[in-house]
């Protein structure tokens, strides 16, 4: 795990500003991670293969987080789930509903587009297409 990161500078700051971090950290992975279960749930899966499967790819979720998130999206639709029971246990398995992947495929989308504009934004191209419009008026 690298440096500690306080107020967006490799050491420097105080304690608030961790506590910024990690506030905007998880507010940026909220939706991320929505994103995420609905893409992997294009395919069945129960819980703990959930996990794991998105451990795998890089994005570590929490029990805490991840069935309340499942729940969640299966109260709105988007998901469906079926005990059944596997290796001599009942598992809960979960897969996107229709509605699911018609939303899933509208968020990705959006994603996309979000995605793009982010990295022309951070790459600062925004600031050379606004000083050619300016040179054109």
């Amino acid at each position: 795990m690298g440096p500690a990161i306080k107020n967006g500078v490799n050491g420097a700051g105080s304690q608030g500003g961790n506590e910024l971090f990690d506030s905007l950290r998880l507010e940026l992975r909220r939706g991320c991670l929505v994103l995420a279960v609905l893409a992997q749930l294009r395919a069945e899966h129960y819980g703990y293969t959930l996990r794991k499967s998105l451990a795998e790819a890089g994005l570590e979720i929490e029990e805490s987080t991840l069935y309340p998130l499942l729940r969640r999206l299966e109260s709105q639709g988007l998901l469906t789930s079926e005990w059944r029971e596997e290796e001599k246990r009942n598992k809960r398995f979960y897969r996107l509903s229709v509605e699911g992947e018609r939303i899933l495929a509208l968020l990705l989308a959006e994603w996309t587009g979000i995605n793009d504009s982010l990295g022309r934004i951070v790459r600062g191209e925004t600031e050379q297409v606004t000083e050619s419009i300016a040179e054109e008026r």
